[in-house]
This record gives C-alpha cells, structure tokens and sequence, in this order.
C-alpha cells in the first residue's frame, strides 16, 4: 500500500517543479514510510511513497519501462493486486521477462502487453497513474468499489493527481475552498460518486479511467454493476457464496509481513477470521493473529440500547478461542479520545471533517495494530452487500422516497445542526433529493423486475453506490495515518457482483438480516456468534467524553469568533450542548460534527465561497 501523486502539463517545463514534486509526494508519507521515489521530464512528474507489503527489495517505484536509455512508460501504483501471480505467470508464457516479484510490475508489463484493457484482468484494490511517454499522455485508474482513493484537479493545460486532497493541496497551485455544493455534499451523508469537497477538485469514480493528452481530459467507465438473473437453487447460491468468499479471503492473505484481522464478534469480521485461520492452517501457517477494540470501564456496567443490543468483548473472545486466534484487545479511554494529538491526526488523515469518536478510536485502533502487524484484513462491506443495515429491513425506510439511511436517521430523532441559508443556497433536503433521484437512475434493473425485488436491487445499489465509499473511506484513512494497510475481503468484485443478483427473497430466506452470509459461514462459528444480531462499532460511554464536548461547544458559541458559526442552526446546537450526558450516541455526534467541521475550517484555512 502507498501514496502516489504528479503533474501533468502540456505548457509547462516540470523539470523546473521538481522541489513541488517532492513537497507533494512527503505529504503523504504517512502512506508509503519505508521509501520514497520521483520521476520528471518536462510534461509529466511522479512522486511515490512506499509501504512495502510484497517484493520488499524488488519493488521500488516510480517504476520505468526503459527501452536502452529512453524511458518508454512510467508507473506509480497504490494497492494490491491479488491475482498478480497468475497474471505474471501468463505474461510470461507470452514472453515477457520480469526483473521484481512484486505486482507493481505486473501492473506495468500487463500495460505493455494489453493496453488500458490490463484493467479488467486485474482483481484487487488499486489506484494508479501510467505515464505513456511516447504518446505523451497520463492514465489514472481506480479498482472496481473504489477501495484505494485517488483525487485528480484539471488544470488549463493539465491536470493533477494524488491518493488523498493533501497531496494537491500541497502544490501550492490549488487554494483550499469550497462552494455550496461542495458544503451540502459535505453536510448530507451520501456520497455522490466524483465529488471531492473541495472547489474544483475531483475523485476518480470507481472502476474509472481518467485520460489525460495535450488539449483533452476525459473519464470513462471500465467497470460497473449489472443486472443479471440468477440461477441456482438456495444450496447452489450458499455454496457459491462460501466459495467466493474463500476465494477472496485467502487471495487477500498474500503479504511478505505480519498480518492479522480486525474482530468485533460480529458476523462479519467473525467469518473474516474464521476463513483466515482455515486457510493459514491449510497452508501450515498460523495461527492468525486478531485485535478488537474495547473501551475502558466507565463506573457502570454495559446498557444495551436500540443500536448496540450487545457487548462485543464476550462474542470476541469466544470467536477467538473457538477458531484459535493469537487475540489482543486494545483497551481505549475517554482521555485518548479526547487527546488534541490524536484529534489532529484523523483531521489531517481525512483533509475533510473527521467523523467523531468513530474516526479517533478506529485510528487509534490502527496505530496499536500497527505495532506488531503491517497489513489487516476487516469486515467493511458486509452490511451494505449481504443487506446488514436495519433499514434494510424497516418497511417504512424501505418505502422513503429518500437514502433509507437518512430516513432511519430522522425517526431515531438526529437534529439538525446546520441551517439552510436564505434563498435555498444550502437547502441540505433538496441537495439530498437531487441525489437520491439522481442515484435511482442508474439502477439496473431486469425486464420485467416489480414490486420487492425491484425495489430491493435499488436499495442494495444505493448502499453500494452511495454509502459503501464511506466506510471504505473511513478504514482507509484511519489505517493509512498509521501505516497499516488494510484489505476488505467483502468488496471483492466478483462477491459483490453473484450477491447483488441474487434475489431479495433468497438473501433473506430465514427471515433475518445477512441470512446468505450467515448460512455461508455458519460452520466456521460459534453458535452464539452465528446468530447475534448486528451490532455497530463499539463507542466510549464514559459521561465524561459528553461532557468535554459539551464543553467546547459551548465555549465555540460563547467565542462568537469560529468560522463554523456563520452554518449553524444555533437553537439546535445550544439546546445539545445543554443535555447531561445520558449516552445518546446521536447527540454526542451532533457535538462532534460542529466541532470537527470548525476545526477543518480553521487548520486548512477554507474560503467558503458560497
């Protein structure tokens, strides 16, 4: 896993920018620490930073085709691909010749061999930029589900690109705003595929290219999903499943360093482990190693409430013992989550407002995994492609004419902290209805789909579609400010391909949420893990953590100074700063959302231009 960025421009001697190239590429060292390399000529420049996972010594970047001393291509790439071996193995049957065991250079000799269609042999997750040196152009590429992030901002004559904003930012070229769209998508809770925050600034879409030539900047599609009908019987579809899912966890083991998995005793991460320690076990190796995060004892015992029913400690360890895991809980305190050092660090992960406690702990989490492992694989995916989410199965969210999500979001009594501007200029209900309306378009659908099943395959591609990038966003910042690299075994594109045409009725055959994935699993669990209900990723109840933030809201109020103020509903936010602290979740993230948007604002120095 890595950090990749450059500059392209077609009116610009880059030679001269090599400094800038280099400000870029450091600014994501958090993603690449064991190395660093760049590469520049007068049209294109390429810097990297380096995690090594595979071919430690082999596989250094920027990587160079070379013809005598002309280079031919250039690559920089991020990720992995799992199938690199197979594919290595084929272009050597057709003559190519390899001097690194790493799968960058597959990446680069499957380009020479096939073109941009090398995209669609690849399996994994990746983001990579190939400068075409004879023809003068620049290929940027992003798996299937969008796992690896890569961000792009046209130029007059060009364009640049980087893993993360920072990487941008850091030119110097690009000013830190954001206009109204750019604000409403940051306020709305849907991800709409493309939009980057930042004014002008764009993300890849997955299973995109983007092209780059002299005079032409263009994107297409290499990948999306597609409405097929099933076949199969409920034995054949559980059996394919199980084997998919074998499939891509054991791919996702390969790794050159220590590597564990994420546990939270639910179903999802428990199957991930499960699987691991099959396959390890399979191949002599193990056992695997597992970590989970717990949060220290606040004077009370556990309460169960609508969102977690259950702790997950006790699931955790019963799993760990069951399938023999080497199991370590990261024990985290209100103290830790407050710390500045640890606030700062998700703020400048995300180069956007980070999400709270949820953010701090998951990286917190990373940087205590980090210690002993270098790669993690976790459960992310599960729940929006197997249908986890309780809105999937409330009739009313189901029949919103909006994002479930937020129609659950609004009956578990989420309030408002941001108000709409005058003249609908930052109306967040219409931004969110544009959205959804504009989201069911894409839909595929089968000819003659109706009533449940049509309904539900557009429900599970909004889920796919809209919220998986922010999840999948979240585990990679969080785990890449640490240097951990970590694979989600559940967004292995042909998984998520066999499972989003497999029939509502079907992935819900006994009734309850993720019946598919539990009917696939169930002989690798516990019967106690097997059957818990979902349970979301465990928060801090510590009265305390409520109280600081109440805290400091109040003091932002009382201060009259903080940019954020100018966007808030200020009744709303006083009377949540005025609630004890009881343990809702949902006013605690109403106080963090204020505080966190204020604080990006403040150290990124952000010109609303609204």
């Amino acid at each position: 896993m890595c950090g990749i960025c450059g500059w392209v421009d077609f009116e610009r001697d880059l030679t001269a920018e090599a400094a800038t190239l280099e400000t870029m590429r450091d600014s994501l060292a958090h993603r690449g620490p064991d190395a660093a390399g760049s590469w520049v000529s007068p049209r294109a420049g390429l810097g990297h930073r380096r995690l090594a996972i595979i071919d430690l010594e082999g596989g250094r970047q920027p990587m160079v085709e070379r013809d005598g001393d002309r280079d031919l291509a250039v690559l920089v790439y991020s990720g992995e691909v799992y199938n690199f071996r197979e594919l290595r193995a084929e272009l050597r049957a057709c003559g190519h010749r390899f001097a690194t065991a790493s799968d960058t250079e597959v990446v680069l000799r499957g380009w020479r061999a096939w073109g941009e269609g090398v995209v669609q042999r690849l399996h994994g997750m990746y983001a990579f930029a190939l400068w075409d040196a004879v023809r003068q152009e620049l290929l940027l590429v992003r798996d299937r589900l969008g796992i690896k992030p890569l961000y792009y901002y046209p130029l007059p004559s060009g364009v640049l690109f980087g893993s993360e904003p920072k990487a941008i930012l850091a030119s110097g070229i690009v000013e830190p705003a954001v206009d109204a769209t750019g604000l409403l998508e940051l306020l709305s809770l849907v991800r709409t595929p493309g939009q980057a925050i930042f004014r002008g600034m764009r993300e890849l879409r997955p299973g995109h290219v983007l092209r780059a030539r002299l005079g032409s900047l263009s994107e297409h599609r290499y990948w999306s999903l597609e409405a097929t009908e099933h076949a199969g019987d409920l034995a054949t579809t559980v059996r394919t499943t199980r084997e998919l899912l074998e499939g891509a966890v054991a791919a996702q083991l390969v790794a050159d360093v220590p590597l564990c998995t994420m546990l939270s005793g639910g179903l999802d991460s428990s199957a991930v482990t499960g699987l691991a320690q099959k396959a390890l076990s399979t191949q002599g190796a193990g056992p695997v190693r597992s970590y989970a995060v717990d949060f220290a004892p606040s004077g009370g015992a556990f309460e169960a409430d609508v969102m977690r029913p259950t702790p997950d400690a006790p699931y955790v360890h019963e799993l760990a013992g069951h399938v023999g895991a080497d199991h370590s809980d990261i024990v985290l305190d209100a103290a830790e989550l407050l710390s500045p050092q640890a606030w700062a660090a998700t703020l400048r992960a995300r180069d956007l407002p980070p999400m709270g406690e949820m953010d701090t702990s998951l990286y917190l989490m990373c940087r205590a995994i980090r210690q002993r492992s270098t790669v993690a694989l976790s459960g992310e995916g599960a729940d929006e492609v197997f249908g986890g989410y309780r809105w999937f199965h409330d009739p009313e969210a189901v029949a919103s004419p909006t994002f479930p999500w937020l129609a659950m979001a609004a009956r578990l009594g989420r309030r408002g902290v941001f108000e709409p501007r005058p003249g609908g200029g930052l109306d967040v209900a219409a931004y969110q209805a544009e959205r959804y309306t504009e989201a069911l378009e894409e839909v595929p659908r089968l000819p003659g789909e109706e009533g449940v099943e049509r309904r539900m395959r557009e429900i599970s591609y909004l889920h796919l579609t809209r919220l998986l990038p922010n999840p999948l966003d979240r585990k990679d910042r969080m785990s890449m400010a640490t240097g951990l690299e970590v694979r989600v075994p559940f967004c292995d594109h042909r998984l998520v391909e066999h499972v989003f045409n497999v029939p509502w009725a079907t992935k819900t055959f006994d009734g309850r949420e993720k019946s598919l994935l539990r009917a696939a699993a169930r002989d690798l669990l516990p019967a106690s893990v097997a059957e818990r209900a979902k349970s979301p990723f465990p928060t801090v109840r510590d009265p305390v953590y409520h109280r600081r933030l109440s805290e400091a809201v109040g003091g932002l109020l009382a201060g009259g100074t903080a940019p954020v103020l100018d966007l808030l509903n200020t009744p709303t936010v006083k009377a949540l700063a005025a609630m004890p602290p009881n343990g809702s979740q949902v006013v605690r993230m109403g106080l963090e959302r204020v505080l966190r948007l204020n604080d990006w604002l403040e150290t990124y120095r952000v010109r609303m231009a609204l």
